[in-house]
């Protein structure tokens, strides 16, 4: 019997339709620090969560999507796949915190692949919404991507019931596609050579996103676990969300992979990047960084008529989960859900027991201290590690006969991180929370080969982060505060000087000030001066090699090794294979001496009980400053 025509939905009617996204969570989902073994505010899905019950509260149409890389990241994500596994029945507490909070779908990051396949389709397995990843393949097919046979399904179309202006509920069909690195066959070699095959994403989606309006999508969503990057397309893209929103059919693009976020300032100025309107070539974006510090919502209005739903108009902007202080601490925006922290808190609790096993002994202070004063006991460890771990890496191919050196920075040098932001870790017992004070960032391996005449352009740059002193003056101040610690390169296995009377060669962004200019002195190799036309390897970090800092002779071009394995990791396992640590404290390089000179310098008030001898400096104590430092002055 037909309905009335009264009881049908009639057009035109008009509906807001809110996309929230999170991505690269990383295991972050509660607020606690793993490695510091405290309650941290700053970050973690159940903040997030909070956000989300707020944001879906204020409209009557909400969906909520993840970019991927959420199985992996801290202690809780290692501790789920290498020690408990997931054999006992229940879900990944991930995967269980996405559910209780009613994801829509998600595609993959590149890290979702770090355990291997099995464990990655185990826990997948428990999730109650769709996982998509269009461009990763159990086998290629001859006839483009989709005729490919896929490891997870592409995409999915959702049918769902929006509800218009005039209180009436009417039927829309949004089309979802997922998209992951191609990248992921280099990085996770181990795990999916000869299982896993990719396609490029631009040339996937341009097969996917018109095979979905045929299947009668009415609007067409992207997640892609890209970053923006170069603007024009390339086969292959790592960062392709610039030529991704050209491809037409496209509603709306959420991105990730990048920890960045979008719409913001400090994203390039490329064409086609709106970055105050959320645009891509037109397309409404976002980015929502990384660890749940933001949320990417993209309002959409939609017009139906006549069956058929049109984009009317597009907003989109990412929500910050946390206020920053003028402090630096930051104070969460909501309360925590209480769904996430239900579904993680029996694996949070082991994972403490996890964290807190002693992975090893060190015989003396571990501290960061005078670091950029050329006492490094916690970069001499870690030159240790890369250097032991790159040497079984290359053994047996072309590069293995070249000496081998290896490039740290301290990652915790106070600044503006304040005078609690430095390593410190006392004599004894090491456990795993300790070792993300000797490494805090999530870097992954890499070795690069360069030259003589590089290294000594490396070490210039680096000593940027020294002012120009004037001889014979006084209390002059040391460090430039605009010049990161984490670029203040020592590369193990050379021996310097640093002549602070001369202008520093470049500029903290890397730029060249002075051609001349020449800071790096008696630099030297086994006892030698250094050869400039000489070969080396250096086993550095990703982020070093891939050419962040904008360090000359570094780039893609110069990587022979480009591991998978977290610096982080190597590092845990080295400390384990020491069983007791003892680094060298001969330093590899010292400053000039400039009889009748002095300077300030700032580090963490810490410092008192670690004070050393440093070879041709001088240090007086000068008390705590208003700010938390503490202040000495150095003589030279």
């Amino acid at each position: 019997m037909t309905a009335p025509q009264a009881m049908r939905p009639v057009g035109p009617a008009r509906a807001q339709l809110r996309l929230l996204q999170t991505t690269d969570l990383h295991m972050h989902l509660l607020p606690y620090n793993y490695y510091s073994d405290c309650a941290a505010e700053a970050f973690g899905l159940a903040h997030a969560a909070g956000l989300i019950s707020q944001l879906r509260a204020e409209v009557p149409n909400a969906m909520l999507f993840d970019c991927g890389d959420y199985l992996q990241g801290n202690p809780l994500g290692d501790y789920l796949a290498l020690e408990r596994g997931l054999d006992r029945g229940a879900p990944h507490a991930a995967i269980a915190a996405m559910n209780a909070l009613g994801y829509d779908a998600a595609t993959l990051g590149n890290h979702d692949f770090n355990y291997g396949l099995e464990f990655l389709l185990t826990a997948l397995g428990g999730a109650e919404f769709p996982v998509l990843a269009a461009n990763a393949a159990q086998r290629l097919g001859a006839d483009g991507p989709l005729s490919d046979t896929l490891l997870l399904p592409g995409s999915a179309v959702l049918d769902r019931k929006l509800v218009c202006d005039d209180g009436v509920p009417r039927d829309i069909r949004i089309g979802v596609l997922g998209l992951t690195p191609p990248q992921i066959t280099i990085w996770d070699h181990k795990h999916l050579s000869g299982r896993i095959e990719t396609r490029d994403i631009v040339e996937t989606a341009a097969a996917w996103v018109p095979h979905l309006r045929a299947a009668g999508a009415d609007l067409v969503l992207v997640l892609a676990h890209t970053g923006i990057g170069a603007p024009d397309h390339v086969p292959g893209q790592e960062h392709a969300a610039l030529p991704l929103s050209r491809v037409a059919g496209i509603d709306a693009l959420m991105l990730g992979h990048s920890h960045l976020v979008f719409p913001a300032g400090a994203v390039p100025k490329l064409p086609g990047i709106d970055a105050s309107a959320g645009r891509l070539h037109g397309i409404p974006s976002v980015m929502a960084g990384a660890f749940g510090s933001h949320l990417g919502l993209i309002d959409l209005v939609l017009d139906h008529c006549e069956g058929r739903w049109r984009v009317c108009s597009a907003t989109a902007r990412a929500a910050p989960v946390f206020r920053k202080n003028p402090d630096n601490s930051v104070t969460p925006l909501t309360l925590p859900h209480p769904a996430v922290l239900a579904a993680a808190a029996a694996d949070h609790q082991a994972t403490l027991g996890y964290i807190r096993r002693p992975v090893g002994r060190s015989a003396v202070p571990m501290h960061s201290y005078f670091a950029l004063l050329s006492h490094d006991p916690v970069g001499k460890l870690v030159a240790e590690a890369q250097r032991w771990h790159v040497a079984e890496a290359l053994a047996g191919t072309e590069h293995a006969a070249l000496p081998l050196l290896s490039a740290t920075a301290p990652f915790k040098t106070g600044g503006r991180g304040g005078p609690t932001h430095f390593t410190d870790v006392p004599a004894g017992d090491v456990a795993l929370r300790g070792i993300a004070d000797f490494y805090e960032y999530p870097n992954t391996i890499r070795a690069v080969r360069v030259n003589g005449a590089e290294l000594c352009e490396w070490l210039e740059r680096s000593a940027g982060i020294f002012n120009r002193l004037v001889p014979d003056a006084q209390d002059q101040i040391l460090l430039d505060p605009e010049f990161p610690g984490y670029n203040f390169d020592v590369i193990d296995g050379l021996e310097f000087k640093i002549d602070l009377a001369q202008p520093s060669r470049y500029g903290t962004d890397g730029a060249l000030l002075a051609p001349k200019a020449r800071r790096i002195r008696d630099l030297r190799f086994g006892g030698a001066p250094l050869d400039p036309g000489a070969q080396f390897v250096v086993a550095t970090n990703n982020y070093r090699a891939s050419g962040g800092g904008r360090f000359p002779g570094l780039g893609p071009d110069r990587v022979v090794l480009e591991g998978i394995e977290a610096n982080r990791d190597i590092l845990q396992r080295f400390v384990a294979r020491q069983g007791t640590l003892a680094p060298r404290q001969r330093a590899s390089w010292r400053f000039c001496p400039m009889p009748g000179t002095s300077a300030l310098f700032e580090t963490g008030p810490g410092s008192a009980r670690c004070l050393p001898e440093i070879e041709g400096l001088r240090l007086e104590p000068l008390g705590i400053g208003g700010d938390g430092f503490s202040r000495y002055r150095i003589r030279f």
